[in-house]
């Protein structure tokens, strides 16, 4: 399931050789291509980890009873194009027919493969795909993701006592994963919220659902870890469980041991389409947020800081005099946005946000997207060698996302492996640049890094070079890698290349 994720179909076994994908279901299913894995311990079972460990295994039946039937199955029906041979495109690209274009394999393949295309002859038809949500209100307001109803028509909600009601959608948000439904009933069950907090790495958790239609199935598993980023999906720090969550469980509840929500299931990470023991929820906290701005308004906001950034690997962290391979390295600065009005510059890498560390890259998206517009942050920021202080107001993030760049790109004859030449006026103005040197060759280390003929360099760890005889002297000062800011196709980014 790859963030920004989608409603599932079908399971295809053997499809692609790994990939996010997200957890929601279809009404159809082949029996054999269900991966299924039941909670079962017996009584010896049971009296084995006992001995073992001292500790008891928890008995969710309390929680499956009290709260199972609050949890409802949610069938969408939308309207997608197919071929006039009556199978989707998504079908004949896998050679399965019928299934959803608009599920997440689908849409993996149209993102990552360059597939997909709807053709001239395309004609829309209705196609309808399930997940699950939970009720948090009385009078019938219910959460579920964002990808379960994306783009429908309609929507029914089932309930446990088989009442079906056609649900209102209130709003949605692609950022998160979240969306929130209002059906038109009262006296309804609902679920207690709790928190994410206190959820501890290796804690028991309890996901109810509706796993390829069966509804109100119930599997058990432990907390993985907290705080994962996903490709894409830099606003959430999922939580990461081995839960089995399958197509279907998207939208479903998170619970802990206590009988609370902890998290909504989202997303699954899987070589055949089913549950392979990596599965993630949006933390409550975060979804509750994007709940109550969306029955305020319609809608959800974002905050914005107004920069690129990328890992910072050892190679990185020794060229920036780093102690560790910590913090959001800054490849580029939106001019006149927030990072820039705070005097954030390209080269810098935040540490902390509000005294929180940003250990991963991905800390700072998630800590800035759970900000609201207008708030001011402050920031510990390290700059040529020591620790400086800014603060920012955070602006509304009007569809931009903080850009994770990746550490694959571009980086004097002699230790570096450069041929530079300083750029022509013309060429300044074709880069969209006011300084820096193009590189006409590489060779050896800057050639390794992936640095290319064509690229423009902009900085040496840090310091801009408009000269050969500055990046002589860095690099001269240098001792195992040297951080180079390359300009390519419009975009910077930081190449670490490690000097021979």
């Amino acid at each position: 399931m790859n963030p920004k994720p989608h409603i599932a179909s079908r399971v295809f076994l053997s499809l692609l050789a790994g990939g996010v994908l997200g957890a929601g279901g279809i009404t159809a299913l082949n029996t054999t291509h269900a991966q299924t894995a039941p909670l079962m311990a017996t009584a010896a079972a049971t009296s084995a980890s006992v001995q073992t460990t001292g500790v008891a295994l928890p008995d969710f039946s309390q929680i499956a009873q009290q709260h199972g039937a609050a949890v409802v199955n949610i069938t969408v029906t939308s309207l997608k194009k197919v071929s006039n041979e009556g199978d989707t495109v998504a079908s004949r690209q896998r050679g399965v027919p019928g299934i959803d274009p608009n599920d997440p394999f689908y849409q993996f393949f149209r993102r990552f493969q360059g597939q997909g295309g709807m053709g001239p002859d395309a004609s829309p038809t209705p196609t309808r795909a399930e997940g699950s949500g939970f009720i948090i209100s009385p009078d019938g307001l219910i959460m579920t993701n964002a990808h379960v109803v994306r783009d429908a028509t309609e929507v029914i909600v089932k309930l446990t006592d088989r009442r079906e009601f056609t649900a209102k959608v209130l709003g949605s948000d692609p950022k998160t994963d979240v969306a929130v439904l209002k059906i038109d009933a009262k006296n309804l069950p609902t679920v207690p919220l709790g928190s994410t907090k206190d959820l501890k790495v290796g804690e028991w958790v309890l996901a109810i659902g509706s796993p390829f239609g069966f509804e109100n199935s119930v599997t058990a598993g432990v907390v993985s870890a907290k705080g994962r980023s996903l490709p894409d999906d830099g606003f959430v720090p999922f939580i990461q469980t081995d839960v089995a969550v399958n197509p279907g469980n998207s939208g479903g509840p998170l619970f802990n041991t206590r009988g609370e929500v902890v998290g909504i299931n989202s997303q699954i990470y899987s070589q055949s389409g089913g549950y392979q023991g990596l599965s993630f929820a949006i933390p409550i906290e975060l979804a509750t947020r994007v709940k109550d701005q969306i029955v305020a308004t319609g809608h959800a906001s974002h905050a914005r800081l107004g920069v690129a950034i990328q890992e910072v690997n050892q190679t990185l962290a020794d060229s920036f005099h780093l102690p560790r391979p910590e913090g959001a390295l800054v490849s580029s600065v939106d001019p006149g946005g927030p990072a820039d009005k705070a005097g954030l510059k390209s080269g810098d890498v935040i540490l902390k946000v509000n005294n929180k560390e940003i250990v991963d890259s991905s800390d700072l998206p998630s800590l800035i997207g759970a900000a609201a517009p207008g708030e001011k942050v402050d920031m510990e920021v390290w700059r040529q060698g020591k620790v400086e202080n800014f603060n920012a107001r955070l602006v509304d993030a009007s569809d931009k996302t903080e850009n994770l760049a990746s550490t694959s790109g571009s980086g004097v004859k002699g230790r570096l492996g450069l041929a530079l030449r300083p750029l022509q006026p013309q060429e300044k103005r074709d880069a969209g640049v006011t300084s820096g040197l193009l590189i006409e060759d590489t060779a050896g280390a800057a050639a390794l890094a992936g640095v290319q003929a064509g690229d423009v360099l902009l900085a040496v760890n840090g310091s801009p070079v408009n000269s050969l005889d500055q990046v002589r002297t860095l690099v001269a000062k240098s001792d195992k890698s040297v951080a180079l800011l390359i300009e390519r196709d419009g975009n910077q980014i930081f190449v670490p290349v490690r000097l021979g």
